[in-house]
């Protein structure tokens, strides 16, 4: 019995579990992002923002505090951005980071009644990648660690 728990034990502590695991969080996290980014735009274009965004930003998140029209950009912006680059891995910690920065905005200016439904779970995957890394399969561990 000790011999199984032993191998358990290995196995959860190895580095190809930790790098699926942050790959896979990275992966959720950039998703709820990325969704949320392209409901956004116009059907059908890239980066063409919504006459509805633009009425969401100047109505239903109007605490928010700059001005409606650079708020709506910048967060499309960032809702695109630091989701593809959670995905590959690149700046991990960084783009982690923003999104707790932009988690925090609508927790506290947006949507406050959301923190234990929805926003603590953002958080705690961004924390975990912050304190970690993008992990073994990133570009991040690429760069810092060339493979020979």
């Amino acid at each position: 019995m000790t011999l199984l728990f032993d191998r358990l034990l290995a196995l959860f502590g190895s580095r190809w579990l930790e790098a699926l695991a942050l790959l896979f969080t990275r992966v959720t996290l950039a998703g709820v992002f990325w969704r949320s980014g392209r409901t956004k735009v116009e059907d059908g274009s890239f980066m063409t923002l919504s006459d509805t965004t633009f009425y969401l930003f100047e109505e239903e998140y109007a605490r928010v505090p700059l001005p409606s029209e650079l708020a709506a950009y910048m967060a499309t912006f960032a809702e695109h951005l630091f989701p593809l680059l959670l995905v590959i891995g690149l700046a991990t910690r960084l783009s982690a980071l923003a999104l707790i920065g932009m988690t925090l905005v609508i927790q506290i200016f947006v949507y406050p009644e959301a923190w234990w439904s929805v926003h603590a779970l953002w958080i705690a995957m961004a924390l975990h990648l912050v304190t970690r890394g993008g992990g073994g399969l990133s570009v991040d561990r690429l760069i810092r660690k060339p493979v020979a």
